[in-house]
């Protein structure tokens, strides 16, 4: 029974790098779209 203890205590402190990601989704999403947005549109202007 101890065992099941510790690796439930294991298994939950160990922290997934995409679930640490996915609460700055909103945020992270539209500044990297503006980003390319605006750097597809210089790109275009200076091959122009």
């Amino acid at each position: 029974m101890s065992s099941q203890n510790t690796t439930s205590a294991h298994d939950s402190h160990e922290e997934d790098v995409i679930e640490s990601i996915v609460p700055l989704m909103p945020i992270v999403l539209p500044i990297a779209g503006g980003i390319l947005i605006f750097l597809l549109a210089f790109i275009a202007v200076f091959m122009a």
